[in-house]
């Protein structure tokens, strides 16, 4: 009996370090699992790129666009035309318009209580660096026809006019005209009365072409216009001020696409 009651409070005295090394051992073990899972935690991650509202790269053709672009800047910018000045003739009749970035330029004056106004478009250029495109009408034309051609005047830069002339709020009569050197060409004319109907100005007739009227009419209309002004000393230097604003209006055309093409 007082051996059995040894032997269970060894027992007994015993179990507490068995528990204890038993829950050492399992915590090593738990340990060495979780060292692998920490050792990928540590591990450097990669970085995530963050989102970027930078614009892509600007395609190769686009810069060498933008190069051609600004090559063409700089040659328009060594030109003497695009800043030169005018000079405006002695008792020129018209006060000149001119808008930055149009087309087109506008005179107006008054005269005898009339009210003319002149809208001159940009200049049709003959450089003669034109190839010679009636060099086949010449050889087919060798056994005669050369004659028939050997009135007609060579190519000449020419400026488009559109002259209107109204007096107070009667009927309007517009010339359309091709001004060259020293000569003022009409083309057409025709009256109307302002309706404020488009369509019925659209339909209104404009009168026969103006090289099939008599010749002592064309002469008079000729007269009438220079009577006011529209004359050589006037398209003389419209031509000169129209070249001048197209190498103008040029240079800014080609900056505004740099402007474009670099963003």
């Amino acid at each position: 009996m007082a051996l059995f009651a040894a032997a269970r409070r060894a027992a007994v005295s015993a179990a507490p370090l068995l528990l204890r090394a038993s829950a050492s051992s399992g915590a090593n073990r738990g340990a060495a699992l979780l060292r692998p899972l920490a050792a990928v935690a540590a591990r450097p991650q990669p970085r995530a790129m963050p989102f970027s509202s930078a614009p892509a790269t600007r395609p190769s053709s686009d810069a060498e666009l933008l190069s051609v672009i600004e090559s063409e800047i700089k040659y328009a910018e060594d030109c003497d035309d695009h800043d030169r000045v005018e000079e405006i003739p002695e008792n020129f009749p018209f006060k000149i318009t001119d808008e930055k970035g149009t087309n087109a330029v506008t005179l107006k004056r008054t005269y005898h209580g009339e009210q003319i106004e002149i809208v001159a478009h940009m200049p049709s250029l003959v450089t003669g660096d034109e190839p010679d495109h009636d060099r086949d009408v010449e050889e087919k034309g060798e056994e005669g026809d050369s004659d028939d051609d050997a009135g007609e005047k060579p190519p000449q830069s020419s400026v488009p006019l559109t002259v209107t002339i109204t007096k107070g709020d009667g009927p309007v009569l517009e010339f359309t005209c091709t001004a060259y050197p020293d000569e003022v060409l009409i083309d057409s004319l025709s009256v109307s009365q302002p309706s404020g109907d488009d369509e019925a100005d659209l339909i209104a007739y404009e009168g026969p072409d103006f090289n099939d009227l008599d010749e002592n009419l064309q002469r008079a209309f000729h007269k009438y216009l220079e009577l006011r002004g529209i004359s050589p000393l006037t398209t003389n230097f419209l031509h000169e001020y129209m070249i001048n604003k197209d190498s103008r209006e040029y240079l800014l055309w080609l900056r505004k696409m740099k402007d474009y093409f670099k963003q």
